[in-house]
């Protein structure tokens, strides 16, 4: 079965970074598009960025430059690394795979503040 496990969240302040990693199991990771979404309290799920297995990037407005996604195919782990964090990036983070129909991880809680 698909299992998504993320770690890496944490309290920061702002102007620092993190670095979450999902590690993925239960499909063929190589070929699948993941992706990370977050959720903030009282707001929508919204995606913040997504990978296929090409490669190719794409990242919501709000951190292009700030975020990057990656992807490590011979461990089946693909990455956030997010820096200049802002206190409106705090949310829990969701590891994806496959869309929004997809599988989903249990997130971890970013949180940015002083």
């Amino acid at each position: 079965q698909v299992q998504l496990v993320e770690s890496g969240g944490g309290l920061v302040q702002p102007g620092g970074s993190l670095r979450l990693s999902c590690a993925a199991s239960g499909f063929i990771f190589s070929i699948s598009v993941m992706a990370w979404y977050r959720q903030a309290p009282g707001k929508q799920r919204e995606l913040v960025a997504l990978i296929t297995g090409g490669g190719n990037t794409n990242y919501a407005g709000s951190v292009k430059g700030r975020f990057t996604i990656s992807r490590d195919n011979d461990k089946n782990v693909v990455y956030l690394q997010m820096n200049s964090l802002k206190p409106e990036d705090t949310a829990v983070y969701y590891c994806n795979a496959g869309g929004a129909g997809g599988a989903w991880g249990q997130g971890t809680q970013v949180t940015v503040s002083s």
